[in-house]
């Protein structure tokens, strides 16, 4: 994972959400960062790890 661009005081400033999008036939997984244009990553929903699988 690239770090480009990463650096204390921005991480303050983004607020990233993740949402489930799509019209029920080809959902994804979206996470964004709704504080900045274009700062958004998506997957298909099928393909998305489970939460609790994170843990």
């Amino acid at each position: 994972m690239s770090t480009s661009g990463y650096s204390e005081s921005l991480a303050d400033t983004c607020e990233v959400v993740g949402t489930i999008d799509g019209d029920g036939h080809e959902d994804e997984y979206v996470i964004a960062d709704i504080t900045r244009d274009g700062a958004w990553i998506s997957i298909d929903l099928a393909d998305a790890v489970k939460l609790d699988a994170m843990r």
